[in-house]
């Protein structure tokens, strides 16, 4: 079939719990969650997701365990993220293709298969809102940091290339912040220099200029310290196809990061051509 959908997603793990989300980030949760509904009206075959907080050194791992099952409690943020069971199919056919397609490229791919591998947060936020009834398959991917975002974005390609010539509906999450200098405070939004940089991306990707959108990743990573190094969202723009259709959903601080819900849809199977193009990063 198609890449039915594309997305650039928060994880922040202050949204892990929707009784708990901040009221700056309050917009992200309930956008996240018409998608959700969305989904569900879509009923994609599998979900792949790239995520900033599943880091690898060298390899580009997939995950292809066919089940996903465990209890989270996140490193970084036990106090947020504690004790957190998912229960997700996965696709281990698919993603044994990723790897072999991957491979035949020369490119340093392995598969995953480890019932005892637990998901990272930014993994499990966003699904949480996205598949609350845990029923749509998933395949994780990592984010390389020996790989430059040349080779991620050739991943990225190799992997959009299978999934478009699968027979089954594909959703890909790249799940990941903008400008990422934290500071200590949720509160706390970026600086004005990397907020700038932030609303030019933003600008680029919401007028369908995702050649200049890509152009901007080395320098804007560098100096507003995107998250994962722009890796993440590299990889989505190997799943953008000119004709996709972006709409902003909300966007929101956290400790100093921006953070943006897009969405990209193919116009084949877009609900409506309409994009919000006129307000957008606050």
């Amino acid at each position: 079939m198609t890449i039915e959908l594309s997305m650039l997603v928060p994880h922040v793990p202050s949204m892990c719990h929707q009784d708990q989300v901040p009221v700056f980030q309050q917009d992200m949760a309930a956008g996240m969650k018409e998608i959700g509904k969305r989904l569900q009206r879509l009923k994609p075959d599998v979900i792949v997701l790239v995520s900033c907080h599943w880091p690898s050194t060298f390899f580009h791992y997939v995950d292809c365990t066919p089940v996903h099952k465990g209890i989270l409690t996140a490193f970084e943020a036990p106090d947020l993220i504690k004790d957190v069971s998912y229960h997700f199919p996965g696709d281990e056919e698919l993603a044994n293709e990723l790897v072999s397609a991957g491979q035949e490229a020369g490119l340093q791919v392995q598969g995953v298969n480890d019932p005892y591998y637990i998901w990272d947060y930014g993994s499990v936020v966003p699904l949480r809102y996205l598949v609350p009834d845990e029923d749509i398959p998933v395949i994780n991917l990592s984010v390389t940091l020996a790989a430059s975002l040349e080779e991620t974005y050739k991943w990225g390609q190799v992997i959009a290339k299978v999934l478009r010539e699968s027979e089954k509906k594909v959703v890909f999450v790249s799940s990941g912040a903008l400008s990422h200098n934290l500071v200590r405070g949720r509160h706390n939004v970026p600086t004005i220099t990397e907020h700038a940089m932030d609303k030019q991306f933003i600008e680029f990707v919401m007028n369908k200029n995702y050649q200049e959108a890509f152009s901007m990743l080395p320098e804007y990573a560098r100096f507003a310290r995107v998250e994962s190094g722009g890796r993440h969202l590299a990889m989505l723009f190997s799943m953008i196809e000119n004709e996709c259709v972006p709409a902003y959903h909300a966007d929101g601080q956290s400790s100093g990061s921006w953070n943006a819900l897009i969405t990209f849809e193919n116009t084949k199977t877009a609900e409506t051509n309409e994009t919000a193009v006129n307000e957008y990063v606050k």
